[in-house]
């Protein structure tokens, strides 16, 4: 794609296009982007970057309806969800602020000999962050603010249908008192994001988005040593092994497939239930996953907006005949009117069906019944994602051995939707490296330097 458009999904109307950015823009960027990491990066205190990262947060704030209408009309997020995204963006930011006397302090280590030896935590410099269009601000910002608060800086390749709510962060960033090159926004091809990652003045690379764009930057950066991190697809499972509330456990059960449209890389995808719950538990899933609203994304009734686009939407319909053309049972769902995607449910899945292994990424939840709990964490371990993961069991003890036995980043035990700045993020198997969120987060892309003193 030679330029970055904005293509409103629920119209299928084009609002405008912007250009790439060009070559000498391109170096300028870079430059910058060193620059500022050489000086800024160096000399500023953390203080100094808290302030800065505070005022970030108070302007996502301020200006919550603009940023929030903005990414309703690029990728057709509900307008309470894009609130929402908002608001945990300015979350996420004022958490690194409040906690980077942490997460830049000195790590005192115990030794054997006279002196004293401390891992103290350097910025790397400049980093190439490549976002994507699912969530256009709370991805950049769990990427962004802890690593200026670390004093790295940023060059943020956005998704090319995210042109507008890319701009809006720079300039906010710029707003807040950032100075030149501590944040920019590049609007890149492939090619030039690639030529960046091989830069040398660029130190290392972040990427949120699918297996094949992640394994591209890795080989690049693999080839030119760069650090890299990489949070991609998921097929998380959602295990149902007891309950003594099993209307609020489907409630749960589709809030957490239906969040943003079912476009959610952490969004519960597997539904898999013990067979003494499975007939009740489809019945009552497939009656409240029908009943979802889907409509105008700006409608405050509306749960499920358009996909992100026609293309998602088509590839989507895709997914859900091939796997009813392989032998899974349609509950109901299935139907597509442009890029609007009713809730899907599929039973019937098999292990020797695509279905079984692919991340569906739509309002399409899969039900698996099974026996007991092996069953249950053999299904749930059996597609090629690991990132993350729900359990559900009024036994304690079962939980805390599930989770365990689950491969996956993270393990939410009877509840959703339950993310905060604090909790790190991040996957397992092809789900990823690296965790991104809490103080995990903010150690990616640090010189974790020894210093050793003699007495």
């Amino acid at each position: 794609m030679s330029d970055y458009a904005v293509t409103d999904p629920a119209t299928g109307q084009t609002h405008a296009t912007y250009p790439v950015a060009t070559a000498d823009e391109l170096e300028a960027a870079v430059a910058g982007a060193a620059e500022a990491a050489r000086g800024w990066g160096r000399s500023s205190t953390p203080a100094e970057r808290a302030a800065l990262l505070r005022r970030v947060a108070e302007l996502h704030r301020e200006r919550r309806d603009e940023l929030a209408a903005i990414i309703v009309r690029e990728m057709g997020k509900t307008l309470a969800a894009a609130e929402g995204e908002v608001d945990f963006s300015a979350d996420i930011t004022k958490y690194y602020a409040d906690h980077i006397d942490e997460i830049t302090a000195d790590q005192p280590v115990a030794i054997d000999g006279d002196g004293t030896a401390v891992i103290r935590r350097a910025p790397l410099g400049a980093l190439l962050g490549i976002m994507p269009w699912n969530f256009p601000y709370y991805q950049v910002a769990r990427f962004a603010a802890p690593n200026l608060a670390m004093g790295n800086t940023i060059l943020l390749k956005h998704a090319p249908q995210c042109p507008e709510s890319g701009a809006a962060l720079e300039k906010m960033y710029a707003d807040a008192g950032f100075p030149a090159g501590a944040y920019t926004d590049v609007r890149l091809t492939n090619e030039q994001a690639a030529e960046v990652i091989a830069d040398r003045r660029v130190q290392g690379v972040s990427v949120t988005g699918s297996e094949r764009a992640g394994a591209a930057v890795a080989e690049i950066a693999g080839r030119n040593l760069k650090k890299v991190a990489l949070e991609l697809g998921g097929s998380d499972p959602f295990v149902l092994l007891s309950t003594d509330d099993l209307d609020a456990v489907v409630a749960q059960a589709v809030d957490a497939r239906l969040d943003n449209t079912g476009q959610s890389c952490n969004a519960a995808k597997r539904f898999i239930v013990v067979d003494d719950l499975y007939d009740a538990f489809v019945e009552k899933f497939t009656a409240a996953m029908s009943a979802a609203t889907v409509g105008d994304p700006n409608d405050e009734d509306t749960v499920l907006g358009p996909l992100s686009s026609l293309t998602a939407a088509e590839r989507l319909q895709e997914q859900v005949d091939r796997a009813v053309a392989g032998g899974a049972t349609l509950v109901t769902g299935g139907t597509r009117d442009g890029a609007f995607f009713t809730p899907t449910v599929l039973t019937d899945v098999t292990a020797d069906m695509d279905a079984y292994r692919e991340e569906f990424f739509g309002p399409v939840g899969v039900v698996y019944r099974v026996a007991d709990e092996d069953e249950a964490v053999e299904v749930a371990n059996g597609t090629p994602f690991g990132l993350g993961s729900y359990v559900f069991t009024t036994d304690p003890a079962q939980a805390e051995r599930v989770a365990d036995r689950l491969e996956a980043g993270m393990v939410y035990v009877n509840l959703v939707l339950a993310d905060e700045p604090g909790l790190p993020f991040g996957g397992v198997k092809r789900s990823g490296t690296g965790r991104e969120l809490g103080l995990l987060g903010a150690d990616e892309f640090v010189n974790k330097k020894l210093v050793r003193i003699g007495a």
